[in-house]
């Protein structure tokens, strides 16, 4: 009996290994081996035409002696702290919304969903249309319903970067999914006892959903905040890093290190600074998590 379940788990095995490996090679030939590649560009000179050069921790030093690194990391770093917030708030407000029992509910989620699978180069050529400071729709509804001149959007250096987080309306379907996922799975009976002790949803939603979707709401904001901190489709297809700098964020300055300057070696510590960014912020956000975060098989709570 033993040797039987010693060959049907030695089975079992292989067939895991058969149907893994294609993934497992496609995820050292596109995934492990740049990452690899790129930790060793990091210490050279390379400019894809010559060889690499070995300068040790020059790219890192010259970094942190780099104007542009600093603007790029603090442009970012401002829409990350606007964008994060905004994308959980609306998504989670949305998803309530449709999480009621209304005429047309499956057709408004659909299109509220549908244009976050749309590419972020289309969704950024009609946000530029839409919020034209001459001829955008957006202008033009202020002008002719209210009588406001609106304001400069894209093409202003205080506006920019909030023109870019109005933007996620339109890309925080996913994020909109999960908060509705959550809550069609949270426990009908609290809402009950509630609303028999005179609870109002207001009340509900504070005191029963919020607390009770706070490890998808922690989830969402690590997910919103690697985004985020990884924008660039947007500055490069409407501002081009503009106006005076003030969308030229992190990614858009590795791009154009690596792509246009083929600065590969510098380009690649950028990305390894950028990684250490995001895994240093991923860590404490899960650290601090601890204080506010009800996870329902957590005993001691």
């Amino acid at each position: 009996m033993k040797r039987r379940i010693t060959l049907e788990n030695k089975r079992e095995e292989r067939a895991f290994w058969l149907f893994i490996l294609p993934w497992f090679i496609g995820f050292l030939c596109f995934t492990g081996g740049p990452i690899l590649a790129s930790l060793l560009l990091s210490f050279t000179e390379y400019n894809v035409i010559s060889s690499p050069t070995i300068i040790g921790l020059d790219n890192f030093k010259s970094l942190f002696h780099d104007r542009l690194f600093f603007k790029s990391l603090s442009v970012t770093l401002y829409y990350s702290v606007l964008s994060v917030p905004f994308t959980i708030i609306t998504s989670l407000i949305i998803a309530a919304l449709l999480n009621q029992k209304v005429r047309g509910q499956t057709i408004l989620r659909t299109l509220y969903y549908a244009p976050s699978i749309i590419s972020g180069v289309a969704v950024s050529f009609l946000w530029s249309w839409l919020l034209n400071p001459t001829f955008g729709v957006v202008n033009s509804l202020l002008y002719d319903w209210f009588g406001i001149v609106g304001p400069a959007w894209f093409t202003g250096p205080d506006t920019v970067v909030p023109s870019m987080v109005l933007m996620q309306l339109t890309a925080s379907g996913g994020t909109m999914v999960i908060f509705l996922a959550a809550m069609q799975s949270l426990p009908t009976e609290l809402y009950e006892a509630a609303s028999i002790d005179g609870a109002r949803k207001w009340r509900k939603f504070l005191q029963i959903t919020l607390p009770l979707l706070s490890p998808v709401i922690l989830f969402n904001s690590i997910i919103a905040m690697i985004a985020a901190l990884q924008v660039f489709t947007e500055s490069y297809v409407i501002t081009k890093g503009g106006p005076d700098w003030n969308s030229y964020f992190y990614v858009y300055y590795l791009f154009d290190t690596a792509f246009k300057q083929f600065r590969m070696g510098y380009a690649s510590a950028q990305a390894w600074i950028l990684f250490i960014i995001i895994l240093s912020l991923t860590l404490i956000s899960l650290w601090s998590s601890k204080r506010f975060v009800h996870y329902e098989y957590d005993s001691k709570r």
